[in-house]
């Protein structure tokens, strides 16, 4: 007798026996109970979750010959032809090779007949989306208007392909992805029936392969038996699917979390020898920090990983040791390295330092302790209280290659009453502002109440402003009303900047700003708490802005 691959043989015979799909089995059992069936059936979902066994049994269950039951007996002629794919009356169709307007039209002209022995003749058409737009056009009059004794059960993958016509004329149907204990339950299942020696870890390892699907996991199975017989090794089984060791995982996420680079590069060297594919190791990696956060912020995170057996337990401790803002950083790197080997010359070495940089990672008290370093020194500049780091700044050092500027300062004369030149700016900037800013830019040559001799340069707009006899007039009355006595000012004009001619007021500020932005750069530069940012985010300074304009 032909070998029967386990697929098929053990293949789900009722609806009690659609793993994972109970959704669907309860509401087609109670549908046949009441007897309130359908015409059309549409199921969908990915491959290998039961959508055709679900539509054979819904056959089974309709054309019984004890009956129509939610429990077919299976073994009547009809259900036992059903189950073999024989039956006349239950015609299953493959959609991607009949995809043509004929061959709907063929089945229009064989749907008009009645059934040879049984209640319906139902049509099962797989892959219902492959049919072309004419085909989907041809079989809606039939969906409008069907005969009593025809089913249409239709199961795809893709159902957006379908027209909405079409599927507004069907009852749909989702069949979900298996969850991997499920799968695993039902492998072991069948491992003990088939007399298979298999470890559990090995098991998961098959079911995780599945990704979701019963056929595929039960066709690795088979590949697996194939290649080990009856005394399956979990090497064998993790060599033969590709797949990382479990193990070599966790050891990884616990080195990271850890920090400590040294055992995480030996791993990396254990992953590139024993032959793992370096992008399969980092798309695991993520997949288990995915399983970290779920266990940081999911009280029950079982039902929604996929683990089995201690993995869970041991995810759930090391989630313990880690944070939350930690695990998000650490998968956002590890999903860029996954798809930068790809592409990367040198992958070794590129998952090598995307490790090392992981593990060396600032961990994320320090951010919250550079919030708050952050916030003092905002309160402090404010007081003018200026910044407080861990080495004294050097204010007068210079940046390497500049030479530190000498910080201009201008004349300052005192007369009797301690009135000076910048008092007198301050006042007429008062009263006119346009007339002080003028007077600012001024650079004061001799002071010597009441004469005041003012120098600008030459071709100047503020030297013709100043020369105006009205303007000047009024400058000498504001500065009799400032110093209590008769003022004489004499503007003079400077040629080529005289070297000999103190900076003006305005000229004098700027210094001081300039000097005062220098050294607030530096110092800002050098407080560890803004290094810290640079590090952790990879950044740079841009621009420093002061928050108390009295810093000096």
């Amino acid at each position: 007798m032909a070998y029967l691959v386990l697929a098929r043989k053990w293949r789900p015979q009722n609806f009690a026996d659609l793993i994972g799909q109970e959704h669907v089995g309860q509401t087609l059992a109670n549908a046949i109970r009441s007897g309130r069936i359908h015409h059309a059936f549409l199921f969908t979902g990915a491959r290998g979750v039961g959508k055709t066994s679900a539509a054979r049994i819904l056959a089974k269950a309709l054309n019984c010959e004890k009956g129509l039951s939610d429990q077919p007996c299976n073994e009547c002629s009809s259900c036992t032809e059903i189950t073999a794919g024989r039956n006349l009356d239950v015609l299953e169709i493959d959609g991607a090779s009949n995809t043509g307007v004929d061959d709907i039209r063929a089945l229009r002209e064989n749907i008009r007949y009645l059934p040879s022995r049984s209640r319906f003749k139902i049509f099962i058409i797989d892959e219902v989306h492959m049919l072309s737009t004419n085909a989907f056009n041809a079989l809606l009059k039939t969906l409008e208007e069907p005969p009593d004794h025809a089913k249409f059960i239709f199961a795809t993958t893709e159902p957006h392909k379908i027209p909405i016509t079409i599927l507004s004329r069907c009852q749909r149907f989702d069949f979900r992805k298996i969850p991997l204990q499920r799968v695993t339950q039902l492998l072991r299942k069948i491992s003990t029936a088939e007399k298979l020696q298999i470890s559990d870890q090995s098991l998961a390892l098959v079911a995780r392969h599945g990704e979701g699907s019963m056929r595929d996991a039960l066709s690795t199975l088979d590949q697996v038996i194939a290649f080990s017989g009856e005394q399956v090794n979990d090497d064998d089984v993790q060599a033969l699917l590709g797949m990382v060791d479990r193990r070599l995982l966790l050891d990884t996420l616990d080195a990271i979390l850890q920090r400590d680079s040294r055992r995480l590069l030996d791993i990396v060297r254990r992953v590139d020898q024993l032959g793992h594919a370096l992008r399969q190791f980092t798309l695991e990696l993520v997949e288990l920090v995915r399983g970290l956060v779920i266990c940081k912020v999911v009280a029950e995170p079982e039902e929604l990983l996929d683990l089995v057996g201690d993995e869970l337990k041991e995810l759930q401790k090391l989630a313990e040791t880690s944070s939350l803002e930690d695990l998000q950083r650490i998968v956002t790197l590890l999903m860029k390295a996954q798809a930068e080997l790809a592409q990367s010359p040198f992958p070794l070495l590129t998952l090598e330092m995307v490790l090392v940089k992981v593990a060396n990672l600032a961990p994320t008290q320090e951010i919250g302790r550079l919030i708050q370093h952050l916030e003092s020194l905002e309160k402090r500049l404010a007081g003018g209280s200026g910044l407080s780091t861990a080495s004294p700044p050097q204010p007068n050092k210079a940046p390497t290659g500049e030479p530190t500027p000498k910080k201009p300062e201008a004349p300052v004369a005192t007369s009797t009453d301690n009135k000076d030149w910048q008092g007198l700016v301050e006042q007429v900037k008062q009263s006119r502002p346009i007339l002080g800013t003028v007077l600012e830019h001024g650079r004061l040559l001799k002071f010597k109440p009441p004469l005041l001799e003012i120098g600008y340069p030459k071709g100047s707009g503020m030297l013709v402003q100043i020369q105006d006899q009205e303007t000047c007039r009024e400058l000498e009355t504001l500065a009799e009303a400032y110093f209590h006595q008769k003022v004489t000012l004499k503007i003079l004009t400077l040629v080529d900047e005289q070297q000999d001619a103190p900076p003006s007021l305005a000229e004098t500020r700027q210094a001081r700003e300039t000097d005062r932005m220098r050294r607030l750069r530096e110092d800002a530069m050098e407080h560890p708490a803004l290094k810290s940012v640079l590090e952790i985010f990879d950044g740079e300074v841009r621009s420093i802005t002061p928050t108390d304009k009295g810093f000096v």
